[in-house]
């Protein structure tokens, strides 16, 4: 049909403009393609009754479908179902475009709680140095209280494979100087021409 909303609305009493007009407006508030709807709203429901929420709405209130749906029209406001496996299902009465914004803003801030976790790599050749150790010891350091793993490896070229030996000793000799901030999540392992370590930041207490 030419015109039709989304929507279907409720049925209405004859001769009840008031609440024909408040059933529009909330349908007006709550429209938008149903394929991106992640909560059912208001005609939507197909509960029989419900545990109804929000701001000025007594606690641990049951009601009938209807009578819920009939608070909401009173409050100009939607009902959302938002536990639909509880029993009976939850409903929050609350402007929806609202709750979508608090609901993807909460999630925004979920995700950039959650730490990144980096792995900075540090090579090393098997007769590396005193200089250039402490110059790439002093990089792990950075890098492990900046929160990012420090993968460390020696790298073997040609016949220098013959030094796998120096190469395990430094790798265990890098871990024992970082052993105040970082812990080995991996032991010095052989990997083709790589000798790898891993090391990770201490939890702090």
């Amino acid at each position: 049909m030419a015109g039709q909303t989304p929507f279907r609305p409720r049925p209405q009493a004859q001769g009840n403009n008031n609440q024909q007009n408040s059933q529009q407006q909330r349908d007006q508030r709550g429209r938008r393609p149903q394929q991106e709807n992640p909560n059912r709203i208001n005609d939507e429901i197909t509960a029989p009754q419900v545990r109804v929420v929000g701001d000025n709405v007594e606690p641990n209130l049951v009601l009938p479908l209807k009578e819920a749906l009939r608070l909401a029209d009173e409050m100009e406001l939607d009902l959302i179902e938002i536990s639909p496996k509880a029993e009976p299902p939850v409903c929050r009465i609350a402007d929806y475009q609202k709750f979508l914004y608090q609901q993807k803003k909460k999630a925004k801030e979920i995700k950039a709680k959650q730490v990144k976790v980096v792995t900075k790599e540090i090579r090393f050749g098997p007769q590396t140095d005193d200089h250039d150790y402490n110059f790439k010891l002093k990089h792990a350091e950075n890098f492990i209280k900046e929160g990012a793993k420090v993968k460390a490896y020696v790298f073997f070229r040609g016949r220098s494979i013959v030094f796998k030996e120096q190469g395990e000793i430094l790798l265990l000799r890098f871990a024992n100087d970082l052993e105040e901030i970082a812990r080995v999540e991996m032991m010095p392992k052989l990997d083709g021409k790589k000798m790898n370590m891993i090391l990770a930041p201490k939890s702090k207490k």
